[in-house]
């Protein structure tokens, strides 16, 4: 058998244990010595089989500490044959071990869904939909081109007017499916393989698998509590070339931070001063307690585009999104939807018109932010009394993001949220590191805020007692 095969079998044995959950993210793998012997080959091809997977993002190798599976990052693993994206790897995702778990137990009876990203169902704001015939319906189809429904399109303008202090016209719209299409439709028209995008670390986008189907490079930035640190993002673009920077600039995705006007500042500066796009991903915006900062696109209207979405407000039935960006920008990304035969349904947009024109719309809004902002002070009463966590405060979004602070956490310290019907997002699917993670506040109403102090505290006890056997 040649040489070449006998490597890609022992990197596609590794894949299928890593994909499978058979090998999780930070154990060791066996010594080269030994994995030479079971597969009957030279030390060579373990070594050079090894050194493909490290290069893909699949393992790490460390002197001194072995070979390890990579913690994390899954949208940094790439397929290791380019004429097989489109076979075996690109249909078979790979997903983080514990992701899977998580989505086995959402139907445990008593599971606390602390997980997902949306809003629990009795607190999603109520429209009525008229009536409608099928007649009607298909009138209404008409007026939708690539760009999106016209009604919509309109009323969205109309509805961005009143908060942002640039110009919008319905040229420099584009509805999407969600702001994750609208992010497909970007990064498919601006960047080609192997094209370099800087975000947050911790960032969402670590978590998604598609981003391996397009063979980019994810570069994370260090926050603190102001957000990103313009110096880190200077320093890489000095290091080497940035195709993209993509930001969650206000309550991100998973930390709940909001950047500070002058961080903002210094970002687009920079990003000038490098000819970088920014896309700002700003869809927690509906859900501010306070008014946030000035947005990157009001800063720099010809450096940034913007991803604006309902579908937080409205819950995850209503995928209704949108691009904000310069008009030549717009064509270029109506091209990619229509080549891509991406499509966003007529039914969802027709609900977001609705609400949208709707007289109560704001004051439904507001009164959805009180609600929540009475969530968030009860959470943080809570996150007071806990000794060994440690968290910042919020001003608006779904999220939060606890940090332990005695030591290390290890899969299996997270298995105990699990065991106690508890889903939340541990770091490890958002960066490398493990002592914290994202809980969604939003889904505890009174009832389920009881059971969750009680199991949360248990848990914490867990941890302490742990912490002394050690």
């Amino acid at each position: 058998m040649p040489k070449k095969t006998l490597y890609r079998n022992i990197m596609d044995h590794y894949i299928t244990q890593i994909e499978s959950g058979q090998l999780l993210p930070g154990e060791r793998l066996a010594p080269e010595r030994e994995i030479a012997k079971n597969f009957s080959v030279n030390r060579s091809t373990v070594v050079r089989a090894l050194e493909e997977l490290q290069s893909l993002g699949w393992i790490t190798r460390k002197q001194g500490s072995g070979t390890r599976v990579n913690d994390g990052q899954l949208a940094n693993r790439r397929s290791p044959l380019s004429w097989l994206q489109h076979t075996h790897y690109a249909r078979k995702k790979p997903e983080d071990p514990y992701l899977t778990k998580v989505h086995e137990q959402k139907t445990t009876p008593d599971v606390l869904d602390l997980f997902s990203g949306d809003l629990p169902e009795q607190l999603i704001p109520d429209f009525s939909f008229p009536e409608m015939s099928w007649e009607t319906i298909l009138k209404q189809a008409q007026q939708t081109t690539t760009a999106g429904y016209t009604p919509l399109l309109n009323a969205l303008v109309q509805h961005l007017q009143k908060r942002m202090t640039i110009p919008i016209t319905s040229s420099e719209l584009l509805i999407t499916s969600g702001a994750t299409q609208g992010l497909s439709v970007i990064l498919q028209t601006l960047l080609a393989p192997g094209a370099c995008v800087a975000t947050e670390d911790p960032s969402f986008l670590f978590a998604l698998p598609f981003f391996a189907t397009l063979d980019l490079q994810l570069k994370g930035l260090p926050q603190d509590q102001y957000g990103i640190l313009p110096d880190a993002l200077e320093t890489l673009c000095q290091q080497q070339k940035i195709d993209l920077l993509y930001v969650n600039p206000t309550h991100q995705n998973p930390t709940g931070r909001t950047l500070s006007l002058n961080r903002r500042k210094k970002i687009v500066d920079i990003c000038k001063t490098y000819d970088i796009p920014i896309v700002e991903d700003d869809v927690f915006s509906e859900l501010s307690f306070t008014a946030p900062p000035k947005r990157l696109i009001e800063l720099a209207p010809e450096q940034v585009i913007y991803l604006g979405s309902l579908s937080k407000l409205f819950s995850p039935l209503i995928h209704i999104g949108w691009i904000i960006a310069p008009k030549r920008l717009i064509t270029s990304f109506l091209k990619t939807k229509e080549t891509t035969e991406l499509t966003t349904d007529i039914f969802p947009q027709l609900f977001a018109t609705v609400a949208l024109k709707d007289p109560s719309y704001t004051e439904k809004q507001h009164y959805l932010i009180q609600q929540l902002h009475i969530r968030s002070k009860r959470f943080e009463t809570f996150l007071d009394t806990l000794k060994d966590w440690h968290y910042q405060p919020i001003n608006g979004g779904i999220y939060y993001w606890l940090t332990y602070t005695k030591r290390r956490l290890t899969r299996k310290d997270w298995q105990l949220f699990l065991d106690q019907n508890i889903l939340l997002a541990p770091a490890f699917l958002f960066s490398r590191d493990t002592i914290a993670c994202r809980i969604n506040y939003t889904r505890l109403d009174e009832h389920d805020f009881s059971v969750f102090q009680e199991r949360f505290l248990f848990i914490d006890a867990q941890l302490r007692k742990d912490d002394c056997n050690e």
